[in-house]
């Protein structure tokens, strides 16, 4: 099945969907996702009409006070392994229908790209995960799955955008970098448009020429090619010594090859450049990469260690790397929040980081600063509650969490661990029925949360 743009749908179809614009302009909501709903029942490869539905739900559900309760979690399996023996006309049916109830519910989003992958409608498998990934953006499966539907569906550059994020967040992530590749090459068949060639390199009139378009798409497939690379990058920084950029091209060539103490060291090198020291993105770059650099050696600290537990030097090498990674995100974390001290986010990050070493009248102070930003702010007062817990002042933590529960409007899994916890605590308290009428509200939910099918169980076989 195709998919097809809005003009080539039948003439009332199209007069439709502009009255059904016009309705979402003008608030009638009702009105959008009925006219909606018809034309993709006649239609479904229309994405333009499903992206403008999707705008009214969004809407909708906004105006009702918050998303309905969604089931959630990552993408497991590799990208598009969905069961196709199931009908996608049935599945796409399922999610439709789960999806007018609830915009929010990833379930939901996982069978309308299933549905959409059996149909072969490949736009509509990437619009349905890009949904997840607005309300998921952390799911790093989900990404994958996306990077990998975007290919699918011919868009290169989407896909690249995709590895790029991942790898801000994981610049060893191998699997990113295998995605990076892929749609490295993707984008310059598709530029070139060499796929209608019997050989790209028919294009070309010699090797040179070969290599340096490779080099452009940043394609970086064998030895002698990433040794190539390097070496006309290297070139470049002795010819322009001043240029950042070329400092920075060769320290994405060493991280794409997974040389992390390289990729740091001309990071390094850039930030001793005038123009470099005060370049803020450099600067970042650098933190990144160095606590990339020691999480690597925590990495192979920990593969010695399994390999003989018993092995008293091995032991105290995993320590010693645990402890300078969390000396040095702390040193970085402090360091940053002096600069920036209005930045609710980082200030939320050195809490976490100074909880997690076990500085809790420290993290204390730095979550209730950071509980002054809105996008961190619910995150904060779950965080203070942990500090609070941990000092047993749990009437304290108590407070912060039931304040917390009544921010959080959907009940996500972010939900379900903070009902959780303030269960936990009233237990800690004594009071177990209120601690048990939480649970409650989880069991109705998610009767696999955790423990709390036990906490129920074990409840009504003592009453």
């Amino acid at each position: 099945m195709p998919e097809v743009p809005v003009a080539s749908l039948d003439p009332r179809h199209q007069k439709l969907i502009e009255n059904a614009r016009i309705a979402l302009e003008r608030g009638n909501l009702d009105y959008a996702l009925e006219v909606t709903a018809q034309v993709l029942k006649v239609q479904p490869g229309c994405l333009p009409v499903r992206k403008l539905q999707r705008v009214a739900q969004l809407r909708q559900a906004k105006g009702k006070g918050g998303f309905m309760a969604r089931m959630s979690g990552g993408l497991s399996a590799a990208p598009f392994m969905f069961g196709g023996k199931k009908d996608p006309a049935k599945l796409l049916e399922s999610a439709e229908a789960l999806l007018a109830k609830d915009p929010a519910n990833v379930a939901a989003l996982k069978l309308l790209a299933e549905a959409a992958q059996g149909l072969g409608l490949l736009e509509t498998v990437a619009f349905a995960l890009d949904a997840i990934r607005e309300i998921e953006p952390g799911n790093r499966a989900n990404l994958l799955a996306l990077g990998e539907a975007w290919l699918a569906a011919g868009k290169a550059t989407e896909a690249l955008k995709i590895a790029d994020e991942m790898l801000a967040a994981r610049p060893v992530d191998a699997e990113a970098q295998a995605l990076m590749r892929k749609a490295s090459v993707a984008q310059t068949v598709n530029t070139s448009k060499w796929d209608a060639q019997t050989s790209y390199r028919d294009k070309l009139r010699d090797e040179a020429q070969s290599v340096s378009l490779e080099q452009a798409a940043k394609v970086v497939t064998t030895d002698a090619m990433t040794q190539r690379l390097l070496d006309e990058a290297h070139a470049r920084v002795v010819k322009e010594p001043a240029n950042l950029n070329h400092y920075r091209e060769l320290a994405k060539l060493y991280r794409q090859v997974g040389d992390l103490e390289q990729a740091l060291a001309w990071i390094k090198k850039a930030r001793h450049l005038p123009a470099g020291g005060a370049d803020a993105a450099l600067e970042k770059q650098e933190s990144e990469l160095t606590a990339a650099v020691i999480a690597k050696r925590v990495e192979v600290a920990e593969t010695a260690l399994a390999a003989a537990p018993a092995d008293a030097t091995a032991q105290g090498k995993l320590a010693a790397a645990r402890a300078e990674l969390t000396d040095f995100k702390l040193r970085d974390a402090r360091h940053y929040t002096e600069r920036y001290p209005n930045d609710h986010e980082a200030r939320y990050a050195l809490a976490s980081l100074l909880l997690e070493s076990n500085q809790t009248d420290a993290a204390i102070a730095q979550f209730q600063q950071a509980q002054k930003g809105p996008k961190v702010r619910v995150a904060s007062l779950i965080g203070l509650a942990r500090c609070f817990k941990a000092k047993k002042l749990f009437d304290l933590a108590v407070a912060q969490l039931n304040t917390a529960k009544s921010e959080l409007a959907t009940m996500d899994d972010t939900k379900k661990d903070v009902i959780y916890e303030l269960g936990s605590c009233l237990e800690h308290m004594g009071k177990a029925d209120l601690a048990i009428v939480e649970f409650k509200i989880i069991y109705s939910e998610d009767i696999g949360f955790r423990d709390v099918a036990d906490k129920i169980n074990a409840f009504y076989a003592k009453a």
